[in-house]
């Protein structure tokens, strides 16, 4: 069987190398299991052009925060291109809460002090309440609340949410790896900044494959 994580992509080589180390990550946890690694946009290879190059069953698991366009409507049509079946899991979501907690803590963060969750925003209502979810659970874990920032398409925007928010604001990412999103994270003004969630997920990626695997044996037993 083989796992084929899809990202989002983006022209950041430092992007591209978070991807990179989270897929190692994840063939460490499971060995015997390829693992390959395509992308929803701006890099190749695509998803289309990936499954057509892999053999034998597929499980795709989105390395996606939110379901958004591309785990909605840009991936499922890319796998429809590809000819060969696979199953899609959902997108990582809520279950990655603990990372972006996680890189808060690292990040300098000091428990009391303010935090404004950061996301690359969406025109999709549902993945916007998701992140709303996200930001609800790492405040229960931060012990306080936490606003949304988000880095294009959606507002409020990061840095107007920081520039509001009285004190030493820290801001956490509720972004996979390097990139335009995170940039905007980096220059929003706040005292400290989490880094990308990257391989810190892999344990949320090896669960949606295992749990790809015992869909498709249900499916193969149907």
């Amino acid at each position: 069987m083989t796992l084929l994580l899809v990202a989002h992509g983006t022209r950041d080589p430092a992007g591209a190398a978070v991807i990179g180390r989270l897929a190692a990550r994840v063939r460490r946890r499971l060995p015997g299991v390829r693992v390959a690694v395509a992308y929803a946009d701006v890099r190749a290879p695509g998803v289309t052009t990936a499954l057509r190059a892999l053999p034998g069953p597929v499980v795709v698991v989105p390395a996606f925060l939110a379901a958004g366009y591309h785990v909605r409507v840009d991936i499922p049509g890319q796998l429809e291109r590809s000819g060969r079946p696979a199953l899609l899991t959902p997108p990582l979501g809520l279950v990655a809460v603990p990372a972006a907690y996680a890189r808060l803590v690292e990040s300098g963060w000091r428990r009391g002090e303010p935090v404004v969750l950061a996301a690359a925003g969406s025109s999709d209502p549902a993945a916007l309440a998701s992140v709303e979810a996200a930001a609800e659970r790492l405040g229960r874990l931060a012990g306080g609340p936490v606003r949304v920032g988000y880095a294009a398409t959606a507002a409020p925007r990061i840095a107007d949410v920081v520039a509001g928010t009285r004190g030493r604001v820290a801001v956490a990412s509720w972004l996979l790896a390097p990139g335009r999103f995170h940039r905007a994270a980096a220059q929003s003004g706040a005292a400290v900044v989490a880094a990308p969630l990257g391989s810190l997920v892999a344990d949320v990626v090896v669960a949606r494959y295992r749990a790809g695997m015992v869909e498709s044996a249900i499916n193969l037993v149907a």
